[in-house]
């Protein structure tokens, strides 16, 4: 699964990390130097949500900030039980009929 948002279609961006050394001309020094550049990637705030389409549960990334705008509809949560497949209960369904 990509680290895309499947509404709003935000993904990685990519950005710079500048690391400095030195005491700020403000605070009495004689300023920052640049000692090196790093390319870094800022990921989206993405959230695993289960949604409805078409009828059907999907299970789909969102970002946080969609989602808290409340543009998103939910998947209710399950209130029934799931159905055993044990054999022994098709056996008694079986012999019902």
């Amino acid at each position: 699964m990509s680290r895309v948002c499947y509404f709003t279609g935000k993904k990685p961006r990519s950005g710079k990390k500048i690391a400095r050394r030195g005491i700020a001309k403000k605070s009495g020094g004689i300023g920052l130097k640049t000692t090196g550049i790093t390319t870094r990637r800022f990921l989206p705030n993405l959230q695993s949500v289960k949604i409805i389409e078409n009828g059907t549960v999907k299970r789909v990334r969102v970002a946080a900030s969609y989602l808290t705008s409340g543009k998103v509809v939910r998947a209710p949560k399950r209130t029934w039980k799931k159905a055993t497949a044990s054999p022994e209960a098709q056996v008694q369904s079986t012999q019902s009929h």
